[in-house]
Order: C-alpha cells, then sequence, then structure tokens
C-alpha cells in the first residue's frame, strides 16, 4: 500500500515556502556538460549587500541544512544556495568525483548569475568544496568560513586512530543510511546530545525522501576525499578564514581544525563551539551566526562588484 502522507516532504514544502518568503527563487542552470545545477538565488539583487555562497555538507539536501539560518543571513546578504552535484535536482553524467569538479561546477553557477566577488561558508563536505573554491578562484573569493571540514586529514589518518570509523565503506553506510538503526548511529556521531525517542517509521520516512537516490554516487565522493590525500599537497589559501568547529565533533575531530589553523597561520581564526558536535548548525543556530557576522559584515566591508541586472538562466521554476 504506498504511503500517503510523508512527514519529510511536508516539513521539505514547508522549507522551500521559508525560502521563498526569505526572498529567494529556485533555478536551474544547465551547463552543458551532462551537469545540471539546482541553486536558489536572490529574487532581487541589491548592490549595497556582499554576496554570500552557503555550500551544504553530506546528508540532506540545500534546504534542509540551512533552512533555520536563511532568515537572519538575508537581510546583510545577497544570498546563494546551491544543491552540489549529485544532491537534491543537481546531478551529473561526467565521471570526476572530486570536490574540485564540485567546486567548477558551482562556480559556472556563479557566473551564470553575474556574481561579481562572494564570500563562502562551507559546511561539512561543502567546506572541502569552499576551500578548493577558494583555491581554484582567488580573485572571485573574498572571505572563507571552514565549518568542521576535516580538509587537512590525510589518508593515513585513517589508519591511524583519529577517526572512530575508518572503513570508509562504513562511513558510506554510516552517512547515507538506509535503515532506521543506521539513522540512529549517524545521529549519536553528529549530535551531543542526540534526540532519545524518534519512531523508527519517522526515521524510515526520512531515509526515503533523502538518502534513497544516487546512493552509489555519493559513496564515490566519500572515497575521493580521502584518496592519496596528503597535507603537504593542500594549497594554502589566501583569503582572510573562520574556521568553526564543534567541541565535541565525531565525524571529524577537533584536531582537524586545529591543524588547519596551523596550516593557514595569521591568516586564519579558529572558534571552538562548546558542548556540541558536528551538527552545531541544528544544536546552536543563533552561535553559528554570531560568528558568521561578526567575521563577514562587522569586521569588513567589501567592495561590491557591479550586477547585472539580467541573468543568464535556462531554466527558472
Amino acid at each position: 500500500m504506498p504511503k500517503c502522507f510523508s512527514l519529510t516532504a511536508s516539513r521539505t514544502w514547508c522549507y522551500r515556502s521559508h525560502f521563498s518568503n526569505s526572498g529567494l527563487r529556485s533555478t536551474i542552470t544547465d551547463l552543458g556538460d551532462g551537469t545540471v545545477m539546482h541553486c536558489w538565488v536572490p529574487k532581487t539583487l541589491k548592490e549595497s549587500k556582499p554576496n554570500l555562497l552557503l555550500i551544504h555538507g553530506f546528508g540532506a539536501n540545500a534546504l534542509w541544512q540551512w533552512g533555520d539560518v536563511i532568515r537572519l543571513m538575508v537581510p546583510h546578504f545577497n544570498v546563494y544556495v546551491p544543491d552540489l552535484v549529485f544532491f537534491g535536482d543537481s546531478y551529473t553524467t561526467q565521471p570526476d568525483r572530486s570536490e574540485s569538479f564540485q567546486a567548477r561546477c558551482v562556480m559556472r553557477v556563479m557566473e551564470a548569475n553575474r556574481v561579481g566577488k562572494v564570500s563562502l561558508v562551507g559546511l561539512s563536505y561543502g567546506g572541502f568544496v569552499a576551500y578548493s573554491l577558494a583555491a581554484q578562484f582567488r580573485g572571485e573569493v573574498e572571505r572563507v568560513v571552514i565549518c568542521c571540514a576535516g580538509v587537512c586529514l590525510e589518508e593515513k589518518d585513517l589508519g591511524e586512530g583519529m577517526f572512530r570509523v575508518s572503513d570508509l565503506e562504513e562511513v558510506g553506510r554510516i552517512l547515507l543510511p538506509q535503515t532506521a538503526e543506521k539513522m540512529r548511529e549517524l545521529m549519536s556521531y553528529t549530535f551531543v546530545k542526540p534526540p532519545k525517542i524518534v519512531p523508527s517509521c519517522l526515521l524510515q520516512d526520512f531515509i526515503d525522501v533523502m538518502f534513497t537516490e544516487n546512493v552509489e554516487e555519493k559513496k564515490e565522493l566519500i572515497r575521493a576525499l580521502a584518496k592519496d590525500r596528503k597535507l603537504s599537497d593542500l594549497p594554502k589559501i589566501p583569503q582572510p578564514t573562520l574556521i568553526i568547529w564543534g567541541e565535541e565533533d565525531q565525524v571529524f575531530p577537533l584536531e582537524l581544525g586545529y591543524r588547519l589553523k596551523r596550516h593557514l597561520g595569521e591568516n586564519a581564526q579558529l572558534v571552538v563551539i562548546k558542548n556540541t558536535g558536528h551538527a552545531f548548525i541544528v544544536e546552536k543556530p543563533k552561535e553559528l551566526f554570531k560568528h558568521l557576522k561578526s567575521f563577514l559584515v562587522d569586521s569588513f566591508r567589501p567592495t561590491i562588484s557591479p550586477l547585472h541586472n539580467q541573468q543568464k538562466q535556462v531554466l527558472t521554476h
């Protein structure tokens, strides 16, 4: 018997309405090489505001990961919120699974929308993409915020006890849960105080909506992150960088935050949010926004590039 109601689908509809009511519209950009990118963009561009690109992590799509903080961002920025390749409505027929490919796809969306200078906030996997964007497009990226993203990890770390789970295939089963039991395990890794009582039917509903598409492709993204990864190969990005980490992160341990700070030196600052884990955007969204506003608005007044009124979109919906 088909399921007649999905709480997850209903919540997704609410997030879509929330984004729209916050002044954003949903767009699709065909990059012409087998890659199609979905992105939320401003309905009305305001040249007095700086541009901000929010890049989501693994798990749910951009709506769910940024839904609780988007209302705080929009008054201060022209906000752009893409779905990365294989998440939401974005996909590709290209074989490349690297974060550098994801970064190039995102930048092409920005170019299609005539976006000039932009600052970045990358959450978890999105932090890998944000770092790659900053390294590849130094002239376009002004400031960078890396949230709980282990960009400084090395492949050897997996075998040296840094992570609770060192086998990438098991990591994929946890990050892409297919059962309520695995979903509970994921929550135990990401929250300091995970919800104690969540009915299995609700967890399975969330899985059915969020984790059943492009599963193998997403596992390939995970494998590509660690393959042959060495700190000595990681470029030092020149932009001012804020690193934000949950004190009790069990996905990417805090040591990786300190390692990134050492790698970037005086160009970066590290903020540790107490009594929270990997999902601090859910556990302490207001504290996260306080740090973002201090770094991106209060201490920085960028030069705003002229924005073209006409946007190049293949399809808007």
